[in-house]
């Protein structure tokens, strides 16, 4: 059996291992939780320096800089346009399924306090701000904090330097690939560790929140992932089909990313495997290092998607009734929130009371949704992840850089 074969099975085993175990015995499935927490602190200890190096060869090992501002605008007005359908979309199925009419779980003390808190976490309204904040002070510091845009800056400055020294910076230029291959092969190992973080992660999941919880926000949870699975179908396998890329191809190549996504409720646990598998799958590594990670700040699509349908929820369950014209200056002011602040613990939650805030709206269905936020991020995480990896691909066929024949091997070579 290949290694991604069995790695997928491991991860799927894990899966249903933890589900069982944080249902039958949730006093000791709570305290699996430092597993999960282990393995992610693997995964970005190798985002850092994997993302600045293959951005860097990626730039610079081509030799031509010329096109990175057109791949950086095709990237951006991609992100955009999808980012845009997924508000809307979120907006239109909380006004067709109202998911916050009827619901009657009552709040406590405590996840009212854990919300009143997260009114305190500062938000990037400012466009000009995000700017500011994406040049790093010390690439150092960047890397510390995982702050993918930062790393991205300083690796495409870099890339441009190394270009223009020319011949002399080659001895640099061979480390950096080097560095590319030792870090996937790092990434490899640390891949082996997927399934004791995700058995971790689930059975910690379960076993605080317990099985009864996904009865009790049945209706929720259902519309919640309808409502994802309604956006990966009218815009991501579209815009595959408009590219000539199959869906079902291009999950099957993702899917060990898209399962610890899945599992770990964490884009970085997914990112340095799927980077890889988008390499093989025929997007150019130069396409690969900068729009995923630029994904990861710009492109969050499941998560933007969610906070309409949240924001929505929260005005349907205190009675309240949004025109049309408060729903498209919530959807606008999401545009700029939901960007920018990828790092921030519970990340969504943190956004949406920001914006209930500022419209004046009760924060009650926050303390409600916090109850089942992992679950709900489990399934938007998924779609931000699925989301960026078509992103490249629509991105590297719009450059003419997709290679279809290499994608076509590899698909074979899969089902072999």
């Amino acid at each position: 059996m290949k290694s991604s074969k069995k790695l997928t099975l491991h991860i799927f085993i894990a899966l249903v291992l933890g589900i069982l175990f944080g249902w039958l015995l949730p006093q000791y499935a709570v305290k699996m939780q430092p597993l999960g927490d282990m393995f992610l602190r693997m995964v970005k200890m190798i985002i850092a320096p994997l993302i600045f190096a293959t951005l860097a060869v990626g730039i610079a090992g081509h030799g031509d800089v010329k096109n990175l501002g057109k791949i950086g605008l095709k990237t951006i007005v991609y992100f955009e346009i999808a980012t845009t359908i997924a508000l809307i979309l979120g907006l239109v199925m909380a006004n067709l399924l109202k998911p916050g009419v009827g619901f009657n779980i009552d709040t406590n003390s405590v996840s009212m306090a854990v919300v009143e808190s997260m009114k305190t976490v500062p938000q990037g309204h400012s466009l000009i701000q995000m700017l500011v904040d994406a040049i790093p002070v010390s690439i150092v510091q960047s890397m510390a904090e995982g702050d993918l845009l930062q790393i991205v800056v300083f690796a495409i400055f870099f890339a441009l330097a190394v270009c223009a020294v020319g011949p002399k910076a080659r001895p640099v230029l061979d480390f950096l690939q080097s560095t590319c291959d030792v870090m996937f092969k790092f990434t490899e190992y640390v891949m082996k560790f997927a399934p004791v973080g995700v058995f971790g992660a689930i059975s910690a999941t379960i076993g605080q929140n317990g099985i009864g919880v996904l009865l009790s926000y049945a209706k929720l949870i259902f519309i919640t992932y309808f409502s994802l699975i309604a956006f990966v179908a009218l815009v991501l396998i579209v815009a595959c089909k408009i590219i000539k890329v199959p869906f079902m191809g291009l999950l099957k190549t993702i899917k060990d990313p898209a399962l610890l996504a899945f599992t770990t409720a964490s884009s970085e646990a997914a990112l340095p495997k799927a980077m890889s598998q988008m390499e093989k799958f025929g997007v150019p590594k130069s396409i690969v290092s900068f729009v995923m990670p630029m994904g990861y700040t710009f492109n969050l699509d499941g998560s933007t998607l969610y906070l309409t349908l949240a924001t929505l929820f929260c005005a349907q369950i205190a009675g309240i009734h949004l025109s049309i014209e408060q729903q498209l200056m919530i959807m606008f002011t999401l545009m700029l929130t939901s960007k920018g602040i990828a790092g921030v613990p519970r990340v969504s939650l943190v956004i949406l009371t920001g914006t209930l805030t500022s419209f004046g709206l009760p924060l009650v269905g926050v303390a409600i949704l916090l109850g089942i936020d992992q679950i709900l991020d489990m399934g938007r995480t998924t779609v931000n992840l699925i989301g960026n990896c078509v992103a490249t691909a629509v991105v590297a066929y719009w450059e003419n850089e997709f290679d279809h024949k290499k994608m076509d091997k590899f698909l074979i070579s899969q089902d072999s």
